[in-house]
């Protein structure tokens, strides 16, 4: 494991060694994120060839970044939760919740933007 003290460019380099590993998790725990990459993936070179200008191109590949960002989040949210015990809770029941809304709010964003750019 990386040395969670280190300065300068080695804490640099332990951060992305732990993004990585965070990357690496989610891709092999979380169904969505995969499918969300797919969907990165493939909307990527359609937002370069549809896009009228750069400010259109970066806005139709943010939104779908977006997306994989509060997805992230919700994994990050929901391993806590499941940390700290599977046991039906209300409270964890409403994180989980929460974090499926606000993954359920970024797509819906990104169908948004993807509209009022290209129809």
């Amino acid at each position: 494991m990386a040395n969670q003290n280190a300065k300068g460019v080695k804490r640099l380099y332990n951060a992305c060694l732990f993004s990585a590993a965070g990357f690496k998790a989610t891709w092999q725990h979380e169904e969505a994120f995969r499918q969300e990459i797919i969907l990165l993936i493939i909307t990527t070179p359609l937002a370069i060839a549809l896009g009228a200008n750069a400010i259109e191109k970066l806005l139709l590949i943010g939104s779908i970044v977006l997306v994989l960002l509060v997805e992230l989040l919700n994994s990050a949210v929901e391993a806590v939760v499941d940390r700290v015990g599977f046991e039906h809770h209300e409270l964890s029941g409403r994180a989980k919740d929460i974090g499926s809304a606000a993954v359920m709010m970024a797509l819906v964003w990104a169908a948004i933007t993807w509209a009022l750019i290209l129809l």
